[in-house]
C-alpha cells in the first residue's frame, strides 16, 4: 500500500531531527577544531588539519564508504547469531583488515608524497598507519549498530568522538606542542572509542564472532560496494589531496588557508547534510529496494524538503560571512568572504546530486555509479586547468560549482523515469 506523502516527509524530518544530536556534536566538534588550529596551529595550520584529515580519508574511504555501506543493507533485515549475518560480519571484517595492512604498506613505501607535508618523522608515520587500525574498526562497530536500527547508541558514541578529538588537540596545543604531534593524538583519542562501541554492540548480541570459512557471495557482494568507494577513492578524496597541494605549490600555505577555511565551513555544514542522508534517508531507500516506483518517490518527495531548506540555510550563511569566518577561525579568515559565494552554489548543488546518486548506492549499481564519478572528476579537473591561470583561488570553488551544476542536471535526466 502506497503511504501518504505527509507520512513519508513527516518520518523523514522526524528522523533528521531524531539525529540532531548526533549532527549538532560532530558539527561543533569540527568547528572547535578548526578554531584551535586557526588560532594556535599558525599560518598553515589548518590547511595541515585538512591535508591530515583527507589523508586519514584516504585510507578509510574503503573500509567507511564501502565495506560499511553494503554492511547496513545486508545485515539490516538479518536476525544477529544467524548463519548469514555471521557470513557476512565475518566478511566485513576481513576486507576491513585487507584495507588497513593496505593503508600501512602504503605510509611506509610512500611516505614522502603522503606525509611529507605534514613532516612526520618514521616512528610517527608508523603510528599513524597503527592509529588508523582501531578507527576503521570503529566505524564498523557503528555500521553495525546503524544496521540493527541502534540510533540512540550511534548518537551517544558520535557525541564521545566529537569531543575526544578536540580534546587530545587542545591538550597538545595549549602546552605548546607542534601540530603533527596534536594531528596524532587527535587520531588515537578518536581510535579509543572503539572499546565502548565494541562494548555496546557486544552487549546487544549485534557482535557473534564469525564460524568457518569466509563466505565467497558475502565477499562478492561487498566487493561491489568496495569498487564503488574505490571509484570515491580515486575521483573525489585523491583529487582533494592533490587540489590542495597543487594550491599550495602555487599560492603557498597563507594564502591557501583563505580557501581551506571556506573548503572547512563546507565540510562542517556538509558533514550535517551527509550525516542525515546516511543515516535516515539511505537506509529507508535501501529497504525500498524491492519497489522502484516507492523508491523513486521517495526520492522526490526528499528532494522538494531539502532543496528549498538548503537554499535557505546557505543563504543564511552568505549573509552572516562578514561576521561568521572571522569568528569559526581567526580575524584574517575575514579575506576569504569572496570565496564563500560559489562554494555556497556549489555545495547546494553536490547535496541534491547526493541524494540522487543514493539511488545508485542503494541498487549496488556498480558501473555506473564509477563512470558518474569518473565523469565528474574528469570535468572537474578541466575546469580546474582552464580557471586556475585565470581566477586564482576562486577557480577551486566555481570548477566544483560547474561540475556539480553538469552532473545534477545529467542525474535528473538520468533517473528521469523514478521521478
Amino acid at each position: 500500500m502506497t503511504e501518504p506523502r505527509r507520512v513519508i516527509i513527516g518520518r523523514f524530518v522526524r528522523g533528521a531531527a531524531g539525529s540532531g544530536v548526533a549532527v549538532v556534536a560532530r558539527t561543533a566538534g569540527a568547528l572547535v577544531l578548526n578554531k584551535l588550529l586557526a588560532v594556535y596551529g599558525g599560518p598553515g595550520g589548518l590547511t595541515l588539519l585538512a591535508h591530515f584529515q583527507n589523508l586519514m580519508a584516504l585510507f578509510t574511504t574503503l573500509p567507511n564508504d564501502g565495506t560499511h555501506v553494503g554492511a547496513v543493507k545486508y545485515l539490516s533485515p538479518l536476525r544477529p547469531g544467524s548463519g548469514r549475518y555471521r557470513a557476512w560480519l565475518g566478511a566485513a571484517l576481513l576486507l576491513n583488515g585487507l584495507a588497513g595492512a593496505l593503508a600501512l604498506l602504503a605510509l611506509l613505501l610512500l611516505p614522502g608524497p603522503l606525509v611529507g607535508v605534514l613532516g612526520l618523522g618514521r616512528g610517527q608515520t608508523l603510528l599513524l598507519g597503527v592509529g588508523m587500525l582501531p578507527l576503521i574498526g570503529y566505524a564498523l562497530t557503528v555500521a553495525v549498530l546503524l544496521a540493527a536500527g541502534r540510533l540512540r547508541a550511534y548518537v551517544w558514541l558520535t557525541v564521545g568522538l566529537s569531543v575526544a578529538g578536540p580534546l587530545a588537540v587542545a591538550a597538545v596545543l595549549l602546552r605548546g606542542g607542534p601540530v603533527p604531534e596534536a594531528l596524532l593524538a587527535y587520531l588515537l583519542a578518536q581510535g579509543l572509542l572503539l572499546l565502548p562501541a565494541a562494548v555496546v554492540a557486544g552487549r546487544a548480541g549485534l557482535l557473534p564472532w564469525p564460524r568457518g570459512r569466509s563466505s565467497k557471495a558475502a565477499l562478492r557482494g561487498l566487493g561491489r560496494f568496495l569498487l564503488m568507494a574505490l571509484s570515491t577513492l580515486l575521483f573525489t578524496k585523491a583529487v582533494s589531496f592533490v587540489l590542495r597541494e597543487v594550491l599550495v605549490q602555487r599560492f603557498g600555505l597563507e594564502a591557501t588557508d583563505l580557501w581551506q577555511a571556506v573548503a572547512k565551513l563546507s565540510d562542517n555544514y556538509g558533514m550535517v547534510v551527509s550525516s542525515v542522508l546516511g543515516t535516515v534517508y539511505y537506509p529507508r531507500l535501501a529497504a525500498l529496494g524491492g519497489s522502484p516506483t516507492e523508491q523513486g518517490r521517495f526520492v522526490r518527495l526528499v528532494l522538494l524538503v531539502l532543496a528549498p531548506a538548503l537554499a535557505a540555510g546557505l543563504a543564511l550563511l552568505w549573509l552572516a560571512r562578514a561576521w561568521l569566518l572571522p569568528l569559526l577561525f581567526e580575524p584574517r579568515f575575514a579575506a576569504a568572504g569572496y570565496l564563500l559565494g560559489p562554494q555556497l552554489l556549489a555545495d547546494w548543488l553536490k547535496f541534491l546530486t547526493w541524494a540522487l546518486l543514493f539511488l545508485l548506492t542503494a541498487r549496488a549499481q556498480v558501473g555506473r555509479y564509477v563512470v558518474f564519478q569518473a565523469v565528474s572528476t574528469a570535468a572537474y579537473a578541466l575546469l580546474l586547468v582552464l580557471l586556475l591561470p585565470r581566477l586564482g583561488l576562486l577557480a577551486a570553488p566555481w570548477a566544483q560549482a560547474a561540475d556539480y551544476g553538469l552532473l545534477l542536471l545529467w542525474s535528473l535526466w538520468y533517473f528521469r523515469n523514478e521521478l
